[in-house]
């Protein structure tokens, strides 16, 4: 893919932050978007700003953390008649505390949201595209695809799932014209910390890069045919930690850290 311009992409977990960002980036660039989140209204919203610039913005709302969302996904867009040349596996979350205090059920919809719906949305939509030639998956991962990250456990082991599932399927469907690429963002200015820390006694509140940014240098990765890219500045050394350091140092780093930040 050499440009995003008359392709049709499909965004998960548009209504907001970096998928928000994506979408919009991705009609700056003459792309059609197909944006699907929980929110209809939110939705309608994003794709009459979207519409504006020229472009065509379809909604299928749906809540992907449910069985068979990504099911209900595929078979709406496909009905509609649309043809996703580009999906991006956008839609998570995390949560920041002790692995105890998150009931079960919070984490099932966990990992069903960050693993199970990317890893259904990849297989149904894979082989569309390799049916008409080739396409593309950007599948969001996280700093924290690369490391262990004490209090928030089940969050970075789902992302080191998403950049060591998008780097086998990577070489999988090379030569079958999908190129396939993790985008690893760092502390990102959005609603992602206010929901990861719900159980902290204070809120950590925004800070970090831009997401328009963070949509920007992976879109830009995206055409360089880029296995992974870590955005942000200072981020990079997450990715080469582990290659330098003792796997209890890296922990033991990384654990102190996070607790003093946490307040632990």
């Amino acid at each position: 893919m050499k440009s995003y311009t008359d392709k049709t992409v499909l965004v998960t977990g548009a209504s907001s932050g970096i998928g928000l960002a994506i979408a919009a980036s991705l009609a700056r660039r003459g792309a059609d978007v197909i944006l699907t989140a929980r929110s209809t209204e939110t939705l309608n919203d994003v794709a009459a700003g979207i519409k504006e610039t020229g472009v065509n913005a379809h909604v299928f709302p749906e809540d992907l953390s449910q069985p068979g969302a990504a099911e209900r996904l595929h078979a709406a867009v496909t009905l509609a008649g649309l043809e996703v040349d580009l999906l991006v596996n956008n839609a998570g979350y995390g949560r920041w505390g002790d692995f105890g205090e998150f009931d079960r059920a919070d984490y099932g919809q966990m990992i069903r949201l960050n693993i199970t719906a990317l890893t259904e949305l990849c297989h149904l939509f894979i082989p569309d595209m390799i049916a008409r030639g080739g396409g593309g998956v950007i599948n969001v991962g996280s700093t924290a695809s690369f490391l262990p990250v004490p209090y928030a456990a089940v969050y970075s082991a789902s992302k080191a799932y998403v950049l060591l599932l998008s780097d086998a399927l990577r070489f999988e469907y090379a030569q079958r014209g999908v190129s396939i690429m993790t985008l690893c963002p760092g502390a990102t200015d959005s609603n992602f910390r206010a929901v990861a820390a719900t159980k902290l006694s204070a809120n950590l509140g925004h800070g970090g890069d831009a997401p328009t940014a963070v949509a920007d240098e992976g879109l830009d990765a995206f055409l360089r045919d880029k296995s992974y890219v870590v955005t942000g500045k200072g981020n990079k050394k997450f990715a080469w930690l582990p290659r330098l350091l003792s796997r209890d140092r890296v922990l033991n780093m990384v654990g102190h850290n996070f607790r003093k930040r946490l307040g632990r």
